[in-house]
């Protein structure tokens, strides 16, 4: 209860900002409730590329009955006076700190971003001097997909493999979707979700070796069949090649953590030289009537 209440204060103070005089070039009005106005452009820019891609009408009807339905709350808020109330304009002040100080941490890594940056060496050097931290948790295995739609196709694709044809030449000659196909066939994949949504495929590559090739399989109108290509165990060390880019940007996540509480340490022993600090040390007396008061209140929520 208390998460959705200060979702809708949140949604108060954008919606604060979003009461803004609109551009003379939006001039087409999808609806209005009181004062407020929502013209197509704010509606487009607000809604998601992927939404509006797939069904426009339905993606610009269903925000506008959500806007609507938002002003009409946002108008009985105002009504009922409640960004006046106390509770309310404290949990207020305590979501917009929150922003501020999300943002201000934002803005003063972004002051140190060019030397921030980790490069591949350093990615490298750090792999190496903490090997032994990486270990696959279950078998990896490389493979070949070929995706047909019909029998005969399939046959002569795993006719051609077997041959020594070359794998990118029977993947566009005979598969469905081929440089996706090569393009996953380049990697490693947990053997859990190998062989992707045919269940028979994962089956097969759990029991056939290497350069081996499994049984041709119908799902639906489509043949397929997989070749194993390569496997490493449960427990092996991962190729560095997988784990490049996410060691770069574990590395500059810590990079920018050490860059913000270096510049915090520095306002700090700042603010303190200025005499800008007091913290009081409490007596014990106060600090007993503190404890108790603590002690009370948790004796009430248990009765």
């Amino acid at each position: 209860m208390q998460t959705n209440f200060i979702l809708f204060i949140t949604f108060i103070l954008i919606s604060f900002q979003a009461c803004q005089p609109k551009n003379g070039n939006d001039t087409v009005v999808l609806a209005e409730v009181g004062d407020e106005v929502l013209t197509q452009a704010d509606a487009i820019s607000s809604i998601p590329v992927n939404a509006l891609q797939t069904d426009s009408t339905l993606a610009l009807q269903n925000f506008t009955e959500d806007w609507v339905r938002r002003q009409v709350i946002l108008q009985e808020a105002n009504r009922l006076n409640f960004t006046n109330r106390r509770d309310v304009r404290e949990r207020m002040q305590r979501v917009q700190d929150e922003f501020i100080l999300q943002a201000v941490q934002d803005y003063i890594i972004s002051e140190f971003e060019d030397d921030l940056s980790v490069s591949e060496l350093e990615a490298r050097n750090y792999y190496q001097q903490n090997k032994d931290k990486f270990t696959l948790e279950e078998p990896y295995v490389q493979y070949r997909h070929v995706i047909t739609e019909s029998i005969s196709e399939a046959q002569s694709a795993k006719r051609e493999i077997m041959r020594g044809t070359d794998w990118e030449t029977v993947a566009k000659r005979y598969s469905k979707y081929p440089d996706l196909k090569i393009r996953e066939s380049q990697k490693f994949w947990p053997i859990s979700i190998s062989g992707g949504e045919v269940n028979m495929l994962n089956r097969y590559l759990r029991v056939i070796g290497p350069s081996e090739i499994s049984p041709i399989y119908r799902s639906g109108n489509e043949y397929h069949f997989v070749q194993l290509i390569e496997e490493r165990p449960e427990g092996d060390h991962p190729d560095l090649d997988w784990l490049i880019e996410q060691i770069r940007d574990w590395l500059t996540l810590e990079k920018r953590k050490r860059a913000f509480n270096t510049y915090v340490k520095n306002l700090y022993l700042q603010a303190q030289a200025n005499n800008e600090i007091k913290i009081y040390n409490k007596t014990d007396e106060s600090s007993n009537a503190f404890a108790d008061t603590v002690s009370l209140r948790k004796i009430n929520n248990e009765e």
